[in-house]
């Protein structure tokens, strides 16, 4: 998993109308006809596939994701309850895949939440008053925003800078860039000691 430190890039605001988009589902995020595959690389494809899309197949120019300035955006600035519906790990997948490595809301559905740490995205939880002045910004002239996590500090174009919480044990994972299964092996000197322990306490089970 590539580590997250400091992320400098541009910065999407996800909206209806003038408001942010709340309530984005992970059908939204990327349709059922996309859970085909079982690799990560390839989804953004069907990243926001009925938003981004006509029905003729086209891309929306509307969408902010298809609008020039905002094309290699890392920063998502989205609507309270982002990623709520099925719990499809494809959701941070797809949205890792087009380059997205930060999804700053006022709040997370628990379950995409957790699986964005997994998967080596920053979600970012703020109050909505913030978000929108945040989002504000995003949809100015300058769209370049800072990540700080050692820091746990937004600036925002104008200088603005935002203080944001976070797990210490979910941000050191991402600092280093570990998931799960990497912060598991990082004990590995304590589970080889456990092993050889257990196999002079208890001999008879190797025999199984």
């Amino acid at each position: 998993m590539t580590p997250f430190t400091t992320l400098r890039g541009v910065a999407a605001p996800l909206k209806t109308g003038d408001a942010l988009l709340a309530n984005v589902d992970t059908d939204m995020i990327i349709p059922k006809q996309f859970l085909k595959t079982v690799t990560r690389e390839g989804l953004k494809v069907g990243l926001f596939h009925e938003m981004k899309t006509n029905e003729d197949g086209t891309p929306n120019p509307d969408f902010v994701l298809n609008k020039p300035a905002y094309q290699t955006a890392s920063v998502l600035i989205a609507g309270d309850n982002f990623g709520c519906g099925s719990s499809r790990e494809h959701a941070p997948w797809a949205i890792l895949d087009q380059g997205i490595r930060c999804v700053i809301a006022p709040s997370f559905a628990d379950i995409f939440f957790n699986n964005c740490f997994k998967n080596g995205i920053l979600p970012i939880a703020l109050p909505q008053d913030i978000c929108d002045k945040l989002a504000s910004q995003a949809g100015g002239g300058n769209h370049i925003f800072t990540i700080d996590l050692p820091n746990q500090k937004i600036t925002a174009p104008d200088g603005t800078e935002i203080d944001f919480d976070i797990d210490q044990g979910r941000k050191t994972n991402l600092v280093k860039g570990l998931d799960e299964i990497g912060e598991t092996l990082t004990h590995g000197g304590d589970i080889e000691a456990f092993e050889h322990k257990r196999k002079i306490m208890t001999p008879w089970l190797e025999k199984a």
